[in-house]
């Protein structure tokens, strides 16, 4: 898999394996242990009402990757990337430790832990990997298809791991697994050190004297997205749902501006690059509000719609089977006081006093995204590489408007599934289609993204315009958590679906639309950029 490969590349893949496996372990339970009653002991979560689960849930993921905006900057001009790397890694584990500690308080300390070792993490890492080829490389997108396995091979196997753990033991030790995942990954990161010294370790320009960027950042964007929160909390939550969104919104506009003015202000020879950058991050917003609905309205459907009987899935699972009463955490003695799932079930349905329902574990659906990555991700490759020896491989803004049609697909699935349900539970093959389908999309748009990122970002700028890419991650994430609230609002749930699709089918037509454009600034660049290296050479 690595082979003709930089051999930093396969460092870098498993520290992003381990870390994303303690990621998306937590973020698989996230919402359950939420929702779970709060009760002593360790099987006990903190008893939050749905609509403010899921306010909490669009929050934490919009400030985990808007946080990664200040990280890159960090990064470009003072720590370097791979120093930002440790100390995020380190703030994160220490987050997810913190959240085996039960109690409100030690919940939102942990949650800032996370947020702020993420901003470090994430937008450097994935600048270390394109920092590892040279301009021009050919193998840079492949590089990235490949890097993106080991996000999804740490996300599939941690559910399980995480099922394990909190219906056997409670949930503090599946959320200390996460603490060790990550430390795992940086003990991976610091062997492979001899592997990475030669990458740019800063922005082409940044230095440690290099402190004109800083007072920018507070008083462009820090001071002015504080005030703006503030306003946004206090006058217009009405407007918005909520003050939390209303303030996130609100403080969301000095930093899009700032963007704005990095591109008003860049040299000529910039401008193409970054606005095309910029028009790529508006419109995937889009699809993370579809996608990182997985650990909020498919969890839920997951949940209570769901038909998780053992049996509904054949034997492929069984061997994850829960008792029913671990999984929910109550009695079946009396039908009409066990948990949500049995609600819409019909009494003739459910168990018989006495007996133990099985049940598949709710955060084993999550690895069915993951699962289908690591499948699809060699197949995918390949046949590009197909494409590439015949000169037909499509260019990378192509590739991401098939991957926002497909997500459009991927939604009118669920809005299916809730058509066929009625008013009870719908197959289980509902949720793995719609999973499979949004899988093919993502591998059509995220790797592809970032790979796009690092192949057009002005170098004095490339962690910056890396963490413009999560910056749109962030607002994406709060929208889902937005229309994951609407959930007992709306007259139907295939209503949230169908915002799915329309948006998403709109945002391909606009890519699309684009596509002409963005590769004709990628040639300008490329050519720019091979006319430097030639000077600089000569």
């Amino acid at each position: 898999m690595f082979k003709g490969h930089p051999r930093g590349l396969p460092v870098l893949f498993f520290t992003e394996m381990w870390e994303r496996f303690g990621y998306y372990l937590m973020l698989g339970i996230f919402s359950l242990y939420m929702l779970d009653p709060n009760e002593a002991g360790p099987f006990g979560g903190m008893g939050f009402t749905r609509e403010w689960a899921a306010e909490v849930y669009g929050s934490y993921l919009a400030l985990v990757y808007l946080t990664p905006f200040f990280g890159g900057i960090i990064a470009d001009r003072f720590l370097g990337y791979r120093k930002s790397v440790f100390i995020g890694g380190v703030l994160m584990s220490a987050g997810y430790f913190a959240l085996a500690i039960p109690g409100v308080t030690m919940f939102y300390v942990a949650l800032l832990l996370i947020v702020a070792g993420n901003g470090f993490f994430k937008p450097n890492i994935s600048t270390l990997v394109g920092r590892l080829y040279p301009e021009g490389s050919k193998l840079k997108d492949s590089g990235y298809n490949i890097f993106y396995m080991g996000i999804n091979i740490g996300a599939f196997v941690c559910n399980f791991v995480a099922a394990l753990l909190r219906n056997r033991f409670g949930w503090g030790y599946a959320f200390a697994a996460a603490g060790i995942g990550m430390l795992l990954g940086l003990v991976i990161f610091y062997l492979g050190q001899k592997h990475l010294k030669e990458v740019h370790d800063r922005g082409e320009e940044g230095s440690v004297a290099d402190t004109g960027i800083i007072g920018q950042l507070i008083f462009q964007v820090i001071i002015p997205a504080g005030i703006a929160g503030v306003i946004g909390y206090l006058f217009f939550g009405g407007v918005f749902g909520s003050p939390q969104t209303a303030a996130f919104i609100f403080a969301a506009i000095p930093v899009i501006a700032y963007f704005a003015m990095l591109l008003i202000r860049a040299p000529h020879h910039e401008k193409g690059p970054i606005g095309a950058l910029l028009s790529i991050f508006a419109v995937v917003i889009v699809f993370w509000m579809i996608f990182h609905q997985s650990g909020s309205s498919l969890t839920y459907w997951a949940e209570e719609n769901t038909r998780r009987e053992a049996g509904a899935l054949g034997p492929v699972l069984r061997f994850f089977q829960f008792d029913q009463d671990a999984t929910i955490g109550t009695s079946i003695q009396n039908p009409d006081t066990v948990g949500s799932y049995w609600r819409n079930v019909p009494p003739q349905e459910r168990p018989e006093p006495g007996q133990r329902a099985t049940l598949i574990s709710t955060e084993i659906f999550q690895s069915i995204n993951p699962f289908f990555i690591v499948f699809l991700t060699p197949l995918l490759v390949g046949f590009f590489g197909w494409l590439r020896r015949r000169g037909k491989e499509p260019s990378t803004p192509a590739k991401i408007a098939w991957g926002m049609f497909i997500t459009a697909i991927s939604a009118l699935f669920m809005v299916m599934a809730v058509w066929v349900a009625g008013n009870g539970k719908a197959s289980a093959w509902w949720l793995v289609a719609t999973y499979g389908i949004i899988s093919l999309g993502e591998l059509c748009l995220s790797p592809m993204g970032l790979a796009l990122v690092s192949r057009l970002s002005p170098k004095r700028v490339t962690a910056l315009m890396m963490g413009g890419w999560f910056l749109a991650t962030s607002i994406g994430n709060k929208l889902s958590g937005v229309l994951a609230g609407l959930w007992e609002r709306v007259p139907s749930l295939d209503w949230i679906f169908l915002i799915n699709f329309v948006s998403a089918l709109a945002a391909a037509l606009v890519i699309a639309a684009l596509t002409p454009w963005i590769r004709r600034v990628m040639a300008a660049h490329e050519t720019n950029m091979a006319g430097k290296a030639k000077k600089a050479g000569g």
